[in-house]
């Protein structure tokens, strides 16, 4: 997958991701419920692209559709979100073990531009934003980890995380500790160190879970 702007743009800016974002971001809340006339208006799009949107974050368990009642944003409970951290805990580190050593030099440079991002958007409180430049660089390691099964299955698990956890929730400490963690995964990156990088997303991964407690928070 081209992680470039020029690439992701276009993808970026469909009904699905655009709605997904909202989800994600927090301003279309764990309950709300979605009205397909709605968000067709507040989208400029037709109802058609809504629905199929719909229908796709139902798959990937973000949405539940109800034959009469329509369709709402999964709500997760706290054993939900623990559950979601554990699993990715085991998962997650090994893809980026098994990543690092088949990143090119652009992906490492990807990466380290999306770790500057994060780290402007979270200094201008801008969390929608912060939100969509951390998905892209857990992303690149699992797209990047060399067994197209392994990541189909982590994404699929990474996708109800997206609704479960936002930067909002972090405190400072919780935030500059994120922040951190991305810049050494950068780092074990750069130099092509795979166990490095499993050592840090494991600890990452653990100290959201543990940030999070009995609230949501975000990787």
């Amino acid at each position: 997958m081209d992680h470039s702007p020029a690439a992701s743009d276009p993808v970026e800016e469909s009904p699905y991701a655009r709605l997904r974002a909202l989800i994600a971001s927090g301003e279309v809340a764990p309950g709300a419920w979605l009205r397909e006339a709605a968000l067709a208006e507040r989208l400029g799009v037709s109802r058609t692209p809504v629905r199929e949107a719909l229908n796709r974050l139902a798959a990937e368990g973000i949405v539940e559709i109800s034959r009469n009642k329509g369709a709402q944003v999964v709500s997760f409970s706290p054993e939900d979100v623990a559950g979601l951290y554990d699993v990715r805990a085991g998962f997650e580190p090994h893809a980026a073990l098994l990543a690092v050593p088949r990143l090119t030099d652009s992906d490492v440079e990807r990466l380290a531009e999306l770790n500057t991002a994060m780290e402007a958007a979270a200094a201008d409180g801008d969390l929608r934003t912060l939100g969509a430049l951390n998905n892209e660089f857990h992303g690149l390691f699992v797209d990047r980890c060399g067994n197209r099964h392994f990541a189909v299955a982590l994404q699929t698990l990474m996708r109800p995380a997206v609704v479960a956890h936002t930067f909002g929730t972090y405190s400072p400490e919780a935030l500059r500790r994120s922040m951190l963690h991305h810049a050494e995964l950068v780092a074990a990156a750069r130099a092509r160190d795979g166990e490095w990088a499993e050592a840090v997303m494991r600890t990452h991964i653990l100290a959201a879970r543990n940030a999070a407690g009995a609230r949501t928070a975000a990787v």
